[in-house]
């Protein structure tokens, strides 16, 4: 028993050593410290601080987790890091949904513990870079092509192809004088500009939803060319407002053919070259006017671009600015018709348009003023069903109402005809209420009383009250005996018994309607009782037993 101790402390004596060499080998690690994620259009990039030197040979490494990966992955491009700095742009999540971020100190067996970055959206944390841009010149003019931030198969701007403007910074170079524009478009060209002349300029995209500020793009620079013998064509101007469009221009020179171009407008919005895309109109092919007359009917609706060249021999001019035609805007819509119904303090307008143009989304500008003053304001809605508030009552105020299309609202109706009306008096409702309420307490009386005379009025006619004949009724001295005749339909016979003395009684049978003989044997002295009855038999069997009979 006692050798087992002494082998125990044998064992542990041999293992501390190589306990000793583990524990050294673990060593304590400061997690990372000022974490930093920045993304620029596509490029993901991961920057941390550490109180490590470089010379321990300290590593870090990153986990990353997104709502459809609940465990936590290793982050490409962030693992055994040397520095402080790693790029995770081969990262393909959805820019739209939250990511986390983890990362840590390595060394040997050792590690820190975590720190865990803030959760993020990379949409919303993404900056926009600098656009591609690529300049051509003539000799009064630049053309631009820009390329949208962002790679090609840009997964953070997919979705906002058309979200872009770009604000472009044109600067001469021998007087430091600056211009500045903004275009849509992919392809954008600067006009009235000075030929051998040299220009810079560089290119910035914003982001409009939600609003983004790029990163300006280096600075180009460009010549332009030598004077073009032939100028191109100016003040171009359309007229559409028959079934033909007329369009005309001015040119200082005499016997020049034109030729006229047309471009959808959106094909400018799309990425990439058009210039094959412009197509001659049918008519303009090569006129000598100053003038081109085409159909509508050329055109399937919206928007377009037309430019003009003019040709001499074998010298050509560059084409003129490009003028902006919307077919529908030069064929005026016909004005919304509109209703309007008021109340105490508001209007509420229902305006009805083209049911053709269903599929176009709208708005609604509404015009409105006070009859007295004519004082005009103005309101845009999207809905055909627009209530005006905040009105004063008993005011006539007159509406009248145009409807915009989209998606660029600049094809517009004409406004429709004013429609006055006056809105309602003020808390007309509660003097109804309380008008009401007093007609009801006063009518409920006269209703009663009506009801009660009526019903009067009724029995009066339809069920009398029955009353004794006139005979007896003469001779009742007490009123309340009358309630107690009974009314008969016909004649009744009574036989009234006469006690003139004890010794006899005098029988006599005579009827109601003989009122003289009945006054005779009504008016005794008081030495009569009085007493008489209806019941024959009764008084009958009475008299026999009282009284014996008597010759009269």
């Amino acid at each position: 028993m006692l050798a087992l101790p002494g082998l125990t402390a044998l064992l542990l004596v041999a293992a501390a050593p190589w306990m000793l060499l583990a524990a050294a080998d673990r060593i304590y690690l400061d997690p990372p410290e000022n974490v930093q994620v920045y993304i620029i259009d596509d490029d993901f990039s991961l920057t941390w601080k550490s109180s490590h030197e470089p010379v321990e040979n300290v590593t870090f490494s990153a986990d990353y987790q997104t709502s459809e990966i609940n465990s936590w992955e290793k982050l490409p491009g962030c693992q055994h890091i040397m520095g402080t700095e790693c790029d995770f742009s081969a990262l393909h999540v959805n820019v739209y949904e939250n990511v986390k971020l983890r990362i840590r100190a390595e060394k040997g067996n050792s590690t820190s513990s975590w720190h865990e970055v803030d959760p993020f959206i990379p949409f919303m944390e993404a900056h926009i870079g600098a656009p591609g841009v690529h300049v051509e010149a003539e000799d009064k003019a630049i053309i631009i092509q820009i390329s949208r931030p962002g790679r090609k198969d840009s997964n953070m701007w997919s979705l906002d192809e058309f979200g872009f403007v770009y604000n472009i910074v044109l600067r001469e170079m021998s007087s430091g004088d600056e211009k500045r524009t903004k275009t849509f478009h992919r392809r954008h060209k600067l006009f009235h500009l000075s030929p051998e002349t040299s220009y810079c300029l560089k290119v910035t995209a914003t982001l409009l939803v939600p609003v983004k500020f790029g990163t300006p793009s280096p600075e180009f620079c460009v010549n332009t060319t030598v004077e073009n013998a032939l100028p191109p064509p100016e003040n171009i101007n359309i007229d559409g407002k028959s079934e033909s469009s007329v369009v005309t221009w001015d040119y200082p020179y005499a016997d020049v053919t034109f030729q006229v171009q047309w471009i959808s407008a959106w094909l400018k919005w799309l990425p990439g070259n058009y210039s094959d895309d412009w197509a001659t109109v049918p008519g303009c092919e090569n006129t000598k006017d100053k003038l081109c007359v085409f159909s509508k009917s050329n055109f399937s609706g919206g928007n377009y671009f037309l430019r003009i060249r003019a040709t001499k021999g074998n010298n050509m001019s560059f084409w003129s600015e490009e003028k902006t035609f919307d077919s529908k805007t030069y064929i005026p819509f016909p004005a919304p018709s509109i209703t309007v119904k008021p109340s105490r303090d508001s209007l509420t307008l229902y305006i009805n348009f083209l049911e053709d143009l269903d599929a176009f989304s709208k708005k609604y500008e509404i015009i409105f003023w006070e009859n007295a003053t004519n004082t005009e304001r103005k309101i845009m809605e999207e809905s055909h069903e627009v209530t005006i508030a905040d009105l004063k009552p008993l005011t006539v105020y007159c509406v009248r109402a145009r409807v915009h299309l989209g998606p660029l609202w600049q094809e517009k109706s004409a406004f429709s005809e004013a429609v006055c009306k006056e809105t309602t008096a003020g808390n007309s409702s509660t003097i109804w209420i309380i008008g009401g309420i007093l007609i009801i307490l006063i009518s409920i009386p006269i209703v009663i009383y009506v009801v009660k005379c009526l019903k009067r009025c009724i029995c009066y006619i339809f069920f009398p009250q029955p009353k004794p004949p006139s005979s007896i009724d003469e001779y009742l001295s007490e009123p309340p005996a009358k309630n107690l005749l009974l009314p008969t339909s016909e004649e009744q016979i009574e036989r009234c018994f006469v006690i003139e003395d004890a010794e006899a009684i005098l029988v006599v049978e005579k009827t109601v309607s003989e009122p003289e003989d009945h006054k005779t044997y009504s008016s005794q002295t008081s030495e009569d009782s009085g007493n008489y009855s209806n019941e024959d038999e009764n008084l009958e069997s009475r008299t026999s037993g009282e009284f014996p009979p008597k010759e009269a």
